[in-house]
């Protein structure tokens, strides 16, 4: 099949799922075109059979701000009839969704498009008013909509009343490379035990949760705290760890593309979201046999299994999170066996294989029409 894949270029979720799934699909002989802003992080060297298009939007005086969607679909169009493709794999429903039905017309209607949610295009963008027709005409005309967890799902047909079927296709765990470098040499020097977390620190992954979180642990234990990207919310992470007097105890690395061998030197991973659609940093730590300690929201409880992979709270509850953080810090066993439990979920349940055949069947299905979209042009009929 000829593909095309839409994504933000961004270290987020939605923008690391697109790109594996297109790698992974190249490597199946597809031959696949990921149109974006920018290269995504995890597109990284020359990939057999995957072609980038960056997607630029020509600045234009009447324009107040530039018109990303129009050029985003504009691009979708060109690449379409250049190159052949069949299918346009949208990864969020606005602007990307959106874009690719106007491409569908442009391209008289012969390009399917398949939608998937990831979550803010629903639960934050897509409910607000200012949005909420468009992203319901995206999920109502797309050839085929799926979506990253059953939460997801659920919380998409309360919020649109859409009619039509959403299948659940969850994020996986990409192979990477066996052993990786030791890191804990520079994350903790004395040796200490080293606690993670790994977001874009704006406001719905609760940063001061990590932060106090933290707090309460290191009060009865040594430890180390690894904060790993960059955001809002950062500044105020910083500032609270200079005021109470732990900054030597944090490091905030910025974004990083190797998060994988920062995952291997670590011990737990705190996420305490306000809510997450599927949770991907949790999924990626539990491969790395690091359990994983996170509020109980969203789509979480479907990859965290508590008391299992590691431990899932109500929202907000900081004494709770940290309880369970000296927990395992304290019991090596536990926290082994914890570690163990997450690796083996992560590597068979998510593992890449099967739901990049899930996609090829999606892909196949909409192609030969089983599973059909809304006729844009009934309404004006």
């Amino acid at each position: 099949m000829r593909i095309g894949i839409s994504c933000y270029s961004t270290f987020g979720g939605s923008g690391v799922v697109a790109t594996e799934v297109g790698k992974a699909l190249a490597a199946r002989g597809h031959e696949v075109h990921l149109l974006s802003p920018s290269v995504p992080p995890r597109l990284l060297g020359f990939e057999d059979r995957v072609t980038f298009h960056e997607v630029t939007a020509s600045p234009y005086p009447l324009f107040e701000a530039e018109p990303y969607s129009i050029a985003l679909a504009s691009k979708m169009a060109d690449v379409a009839s250049h190159h052949g493709l069949e299918i346009m794999h949208a990864h969020y429903a606005i602007p990307h969704a959106s874009a690719a039905l106007l491409a569908r017309l442009a391209v008289d209607g012969k390009l399917k498009v398949v939608t998937t949610l990831h979550g803010t295009d629903i639960t934050i963008v897509g409910s607000d008013p200012s949005y909420l027709p468009m992203v319901k005409l995206a999920i109502r005309a797309s050839d085929a909509v799926t979506a990253v967890s059953q939460y997801l799902r659920d919380e998409t047909y309360r919020t649109f009343k859409v009619d039509r079927p959403i299948e659940v296709i969850p994020n996986f765990i990409a192979p990477f490379a066996g052993q990786r470098p030791d890191c804990r040499s520079w994350l903790a020097p004395c040796s200490s035990p080293i606690l993670v977390h790994i977001s874009n620190f704006r406001p719905v992954k609760r940063v001061m949760d990590v932060m106090k979180v933290f707090e309460k642990v290191r009060a009865q234990q040594p430890a180390r705290l690894v904060m790993v990207g960059d955001g809002p919310d950062r500044a105020e992470a910083e500032s609270y760890a200079r005021e109470k007097g732990f900054e030597s105890s944090v490091r905030f690395t910025g974004k990083q593309l190797d998060i994988d061998t920062v995952l291997a030197c670590s011990d737990i991973f705190l996420l305490p979201s306000a809510t997450e659609s599927f949770g991907l940093a949790a999924l990626e730590a539990m491969a790395h046999k690091v359990p994983v300690i996170a509020s109980r929201v969203g789509g979480l409880p479907e990859v965290v299994r508590h008391g299992v992979d590691g431990y899932l709270e109500p929202l907000g509850d900081v004494d709770a999170m940290a309880e369970d953080a000296l927990t395992l810090l304290r019991n090596c066993n536990l926290r082994k066996t914890m570690g163990a439990s997450a690796q083996e979920r992560a590597l068979s349940t998510f593992a890449e294989a099967p739901i990049i055949d899930q996609y090829e069947a999606l892909y196949e299905q909409a192609l030969s029409g089983s599973k059909t979209s809304v006729d844009l042009g009934a309404k004006a009929r």
